[in-house]
């Protein structure tokens, strides 16, 4: 019997305040269980960043926002690498000393972690990122110069030969104070999370390379009472090494099936066995176009959002579960072949 590899995609949506994945890379640990029961784990840098902090997960797949969405919607498949010769782009608008820190940490992923990384490229305008909150409580923000952000990319694409790229930008220090001590505090939403999402999404659409964002802020001050879910990102000056680890080995883009030879390692949406998702954020474009496919659709409610969208409000298929734990019992179950059902009263009934 010619079976394809057991692959499960964890998908938690920036912004929006997730109980777990909302915060400093708080999902790490559910993603590094959900790799030890299936073969290839395909996630995004909101699950796996953790600003300073970082875990090797052999079997994961790090994957843009916009690359999983043309991903699960059978435009694009997915080429493992080796590695990946990463590009640094930093905003024109980062002070000296914030952009020493950041280059530091770039020397460091290079001599300590043997990542490959270019010669950095600055834009040629200040980036000029805005935040916003939208009135359903998840964060979005704005680029007030998004060509400079993709000559910059260019830059780094045609001159340094990236393959993929890291950028930082100069985040506003005048962000809401309510919000921002909410978050340090394990209750909020990340009000940094919705505008990192745009920047990704327009270098991977224009250029279809892996990329991820970290953001350049003022050090904080200590806060005896911050929330173990935010302190990773309170270690440094910088959240850029989980940045580069992530992309130094996220997959290749490939964009047209018929363009490419292919080969046995390449993924493409019909291997997808799962997805887990929270229960209350089944909206994304992602989880519609798998929804319309032959894979089994696990909903956790106790990952509260500060979304409302729920699979049944949709007309989606799904399990739903209690928890990550149980989300992780039914993976077995179904990789094994069996009805996660005939484990459960609950489920028969």
């Amino acid at each position: 019997m010619n079976q394809h590899p057991y692959t499960a995609i964890l998908i938690v949506p920036t912004g929006i305040g997730a109980a777990i994945g909302g915060y400093a890379g708080d999902a790490l640990p559910v993603a590094r269980v959900i790799a030890q029961v299936c073969d290839r784990l395909i996630t995004h840098p909101n699950v796996l960043n953790g600003a300073s902090l970082y875990w090797n997960i052999p079997n994961s797949f790090y994957v843009e926002g916009y690359g999983l969405d043309k991903f699960a919607a059978g435009y694009w498949g997915l080429r493992p690498v080796r590695s990946n010769k990463v590009g640094l782009l930093l905003d024109k608008g980062i002070e000296p000393e914030l952009r020493l820190r950041h280059l530091q940490a770039a020397d460091a992923a290079q001599a300590t972690l043997g990542l490959t990384i270019t010669k950095y490229v600055t834009t040629d305008a200040l980036l000029d990122v805005e935040l916003r909150m939208s009135t359903s409580g998840a964060s979005w923000g704005t680029i007030g110069n998004p060509d400079s952000l993709l000559r910059a990319a260019e830059i780094l694409i045609e001159k340094e030969g990236a393959e993929a790229i890291a950028v930082v930008a100069r985040f506003p220090d005048d962000i809401d104070e309510a919000a921002v001590q909410n978050y340090r505090l394990g209750k909020g939403v990340d009000p940094l999370a919705g505008a990192e999402a745009v920047i990704s999404h327009l270098i991977v659409r224009n250029f279809q390379i892996p990329c991820a964002h970290a953001p350049a802020l003022s050090p904080a001050p200590p806060d005896p009472n911050l929330s173990p879910r935010s302190a990773a990102e309170e270690l440094g000056y910088t959240f850029l090494p989980s940045v580069l680890v992530g992309l130094s080995r996220a997959p290749k883009f490939l964009i047209e099936k018929q363009l490419f030879t292919s080969l046995q390692e390449d993924i493409w949406v019909d291997q997808v066995d799962a997805v887990i998702v929270p229960a209350s954020a089944c909206g994304s474009s992602a989880l519609l176009s798998l929804s319309q496919k032959q894979c089994l659709i696990i909903t956790v409610e106790e990952n509260k959002t500060q979304l409302q969208v729920t699979a049944p409000a949709l007309g989606i298929k799904s399990m739903q579960v209690d928890s990550y734990l149980e989300a992780i019992g039914v993976l077995v179950a179904h990789k094994a072949g069996i009805n996660p059902s005939a484990l459960s009263p609950k489920l028969l009934s």
